[in-house]
């Protein structure tokens, strides 16, 4: 004996008796399993895809247990228990399933494929079947969007249409879900929701927005303290109460189209995919055409390959572009642009359209070689015929 800690060596587990040493055995497989949580189920129609448990951590993605599906669709995968309620997904290709763990429970999730993320039930967790509607309801959101955008109506009335479409959904979502119970995972999941690359709840810019962010954040402080999620939660409420000041302070922030011929550029500083701090003010001298960007709309491709055609025609006269990239992915943002010959830019925070009143993209302005701005998308008609007039003004 040492330090009343019995020392086992391999000698003195083979004297134990067979009953003894399976008994050991069994009660250290039943502490490990304590520890772990499950997730079992089925997914039909997809013999021979692998589908993964990914977790959703603040500090990245990773998979942490996966399958091969066989005839029968069905899977049992598991997990380290979290110590606060954590997110994960089911995934097979771009399918996904949402669902969020608080300890060491078994959720039972049975889905069909190939749109198994919004053909499935799930059991065994009250977070998850809410999560479960929650998301519904954004891809539900999502169609309706698409579908307006398609609608031959003015742009206008397509863009009024859309947003009392999100006060809508954030009304509804906001009232019978997250004021109801802010402590909730799915509450914290609702807050992150997202239509396109854009967050539905805006807690950068939007006051009422910020207090939802603070009544999440915190219930977390209350039955989660020390939780990182809680933390980050409050990190952003107190951000966003900061920016909202200082837009008070800058007024509006909107530009007012009937006088922009008139105003100088609006400065953006913001990093490229190398790192290196990318401003507007340092084009003086060239013809800019600004671009606000997805690459996850659905039309991207082929709006790259028109910018390419006009950068491949202009940048030796003086054109460049200055892309802002709204993506809320950056790895898929750094390798959708690794090719690209212009300026690529990135804004994480959404400040850079908050200034120059973006409200939906693709976007687009020109700022002449004085570096004054010129004109927005609304105010032209062909832009080819407007960078060669920026290019040579005499002509």
């Amino acid at each position: 004996m040492t330090n009343n800690k019995m020392r086992f060596n391999s000698k003195t587990l083979i004297k134990l008796p067979a009953m003894a040493l399976t008994t050991v055995m069994a009660l250290t497989l039943g502490a490990c399993q304590q520890n772990k949580f499950t997730v079992e189920g089925t997914v039909d129609g997809a013999q021979d895809s692998v589908l993964y448990l990914q977790s959703l951590a603040l500090s990245g993605a990773e998979v942490i247990d996966s399958v091969k599906l066989e005839a029968g669709g069905a899977f049992c995968l598991h997990g380290d228990a979290p110590e606060a309620p954590e997110f994960y997904v089911l995934r097979i290709a771009d399918q996904i399933i949402n669902i969020s763990i608080d300890s060491t429970e078994t959720v039972t999730v049975r889905a069909k494929y190939p749109n198994m993320a919004a053909n499935y039930e799930v059991e065994g967790s009250e977070n998850c079947q809410t999560i479960r509607t929650l998301a519904l309801k954004q891809q539900d959101l999502q169609r309706r969007a698409i579908a307006l955008e398609q609608a031959p109506l003015p742009r206008q009335t397509v863009k009024d249409s859309l947003q009392r479409m999100i006060d809508a959904y954030k009304q509804d979502v906001t009232n019978n879900y997250i004021f109801k119970n802010p402590a909730k995972a799915s509450s914290y999941f609702a807050l992150f929701q997202t239509l396109g690359p854009w967050l539905i709840f805006d807690p950068k810019n939007n006051a009422a927005d910020i207090k939802v962010f603070a009544a999440v954040a915190t219930s977390w402080d209350t039955y989660y303290p020390g939780a990182q999620r809680g933390q980050n939660l409050h990190n952003i409420t107190i951000e966003g109460m900061k920016n909202m000041k200082r837009l008070q302070a800058m007024g509006s922030g909107q530009i007012d189209e009937s006088i922009v011929v008139e105003s100088g550029v609006l400065e953006l500083q913001l990093p490229d995919s190398h790192g290196q701090l990318r401003t507007l003010t340092e084009l003086k001298g060239q013809v800019v055409l600004l671009d606000f960007h997805s690459f996850q709309i659905d039309k991207s491709p082929q709006r790259i390959l028109m910018l390419r055609d006009l950068y491949n025609k202009y940048h030796e006269q003086g054109l460049q572009i200055y892309q802002v990239s709204l993506d809320a992915d950056e790895h898929f943002w750094r390798q959708m642009t690794m090719q690209l010959p212009w300026i690529c830019v990135r804004d994480e925070s959404g400040q850079s359209a908050v200034k120059y009143n973006v409200q939906a993209v693709p976007e687009f302005f020109l700022i002449d070689r004085q570096n004054q701005l010129q004109k927005r998308s609304t105010q032209i008609s062909d832009l080819e015929q407007e960078i060669r007039k920026l290019l040579n003004p005499t002509r």
